[in-house]
């Protein structure tokens, strides 16, 4: 319940929960990646990595599943660290996830003009300055800008229109996935899908250590816990379904997108996506479609985590780790206004910023995103050694032994962002934007009470906040 009294609306049913997962978890990257993809390992070698990264992200989505079970309120990992952790490391997890959702609306915010430009690519009119080598336009800012009020307008609104825009956009999705597949079948080339494996052990890593950051988006479900009008068995389950989705998606169009480009081709395609589909069909409109696909890839992305990013941040406040405005729900709307705003308020200058910039943050993001699903997988395995009688609607098989697989192979992936790593973020850009979110970061905890887990943490936690108090 926020503070003002007010409560969410139980409106989403299982089809609404599983289009905002899946829808968030596809986005934009399947368009645009996909040729850097098959290029640094194959055909076979790239559906490979998202073979391995769909299982990990499976794994800690199991430990998702269960928790948001446990405890179906608005936050989902806030709420579970919280519990098993104490503040701080409710703290931990929650500021990393923050940084991961907001990287993904401000990127959305570029994609889409960037997009766009491959239909009109004479839309670059009025240059305002260059960031990072990339020359900003008036025209392509004004896309992303007018996109970005659309957007927050649309979840400011009511979750209920933002989840019959996720459907329609992801049934447009499907509806191009499926084009492509006939395509592939009828005219497509197993020949052109060598080399199967490319780059070795390092052109896999690659395309793995993409994952987070591509399939981040299933835990979209857990923050928006107290809207999903499901018993909270099903909840758990279609949280698994979403990861299952998205993995056989991205596997999808690696197959085919292979299928349908000679290596040569494959070198000099602008977006191999959309380049595949022109060339299965032979028709530049079919290509255009699969633009369009992305468009909707990038839209249903963005309303997903305007969504999370909105509830994670009213969770935060609403328990006292951030302002108090920031807690509180629309009187007649009841979605977390002032979250939106200020989200909105981000998604709008992002465009102004050009893309070279948001990539470093999208990478700086996808790092504290593996940060939260190691403090999950850690809570999961405390909560289930000192509350084994918790009641757990979605109860995992052998439990222990999944928690601590997810927890090292999350562990694993944290790794691959290291110094010396093929996969290493850019110094210095990308790790001072890491640096200086957790420094900041750090200062927040400081000021936080020192509170220790329990079910009623968070209660505790509001009343010391409220008392400035450094209760225990």
């Amino acid at each position: 319940m926020a503070k003002d009294g007010a409560e969410f609306i139980r409106v989403l049913g299982r089809g609404d929960i599983l289009a905002l997962a899946f829808g968030a978890m596809v986005g934009f990257g399947w368009v645009v990646l996909t040729g850097d993809f098959l290029n640094d390992a194959g055909s076979l070698g790239s559906a490979l990595a998202f073979l391995i990264g769909g299982t990990i992200v499976g794994l800690v989505g199991l430990t998702y599943a269960e928790l948001v079970s446990a405890m179906p309120r608005a936050g989902g990992e806030h709420q579970y660290a919280l519990r098993g952790l104490g503040a701080r490391g409710g703290f931990v997890a929650s500021w990393g996830m923050v940084l991961g959702y907001l990287t993904v609306v401000a990127f959305e915010a570029v994609a889409l003009p960037e997009t766009i430009l491959y239909l009109f690519p004479d839309m670059q009119a009025g240059h305002l300055w260059t960031v990072a080598g990339y020359d900003v336009h008036a025209t392509w800012a004004a896309v992303g800008i007018v996109a970005a009020v659309v957007m927050t307008a649309l979840n400011y609104l009511g979750i209920r229109p933002s989840a019959i825009f996720q459907t329609i956009a992801v049934l447009f999705l499907l509806g191009v996935a499926v084009f492509l597949t006939l395509g592939s079948a009828v005219g497509g080339s197993t020949e052109h899908m060598t080399p199967l494996f490319a780059g070795g052990t390092s052109g896999l890593l690659v395309v793995l250590v993409a994952t987070p950051f591509l399939f981040v988006g299933f835990d979209v479900i857990p923050q928006s816990a107290e809207e999903v009008n499901l018993p909270y068995r099903q909840v758990g389950r279609v949280l698994v379904l979403s990861v299952a989705c998205a993995t056989a998606w991205y596997i999808l169009i690696m197959l085919t997108v292979s299928s349908a480009l000679s290596r040569p081709d494959l070198l000099d395609a602008e977006l191999a996506s959309a380049d595949g589909m022109a060339a299965l069909w032979n028709s530049q409109t079919m290509g255009n479609l699969l633009v369009l696909g992305g468009i909707a890839g990038i839209l249903t992305s963005w309303n997903a985590f305007l969504v999370g990013s909105s509830r994670l941040i009213f969770a935060m406040a609403r328990s006292g780790m951030l302002p108090e405005w920031l807690g509180r729900l629309h009187p007649r709307f009841k979605t977390p206004g002032n979250a939106l705003l200020v989200i909105g308020a981000l998604s709008v200058i992002a465009p102004l910023f050009g893309e070279e910039m948001l990539t470093w943050l999208v990478n700086a993001g996808s790092v504290n995103i593996v940060v939260a699903y190691i403090v999950v997988t850690l809570t999961f395995l405390v909560l289930r050694r000192r509350e084994p009688q918790m009641s757990r609607p979605f109860r995992v098989p052998a439990g222990p032994v999944i928690g601590v697989v997810a927890l090292v192979l999350s562990l694993g992936l944290a790794v691959l962002y290291l110094p010396g790593m093929p996969s290493a973020l850019v110094l210095p850009y990308e790790w001072v934007i890491v640096g200086a979110w957790w420094l900041v970061g750090l200062i927040l905890i400081w000021r936080l009470p020192r509170i220790h887990p329990g079910a009623d943490a968070e209660d505790r936690l509001i009343r010391a906040v409220r008392e400035g108090s450094p209760s225990r």
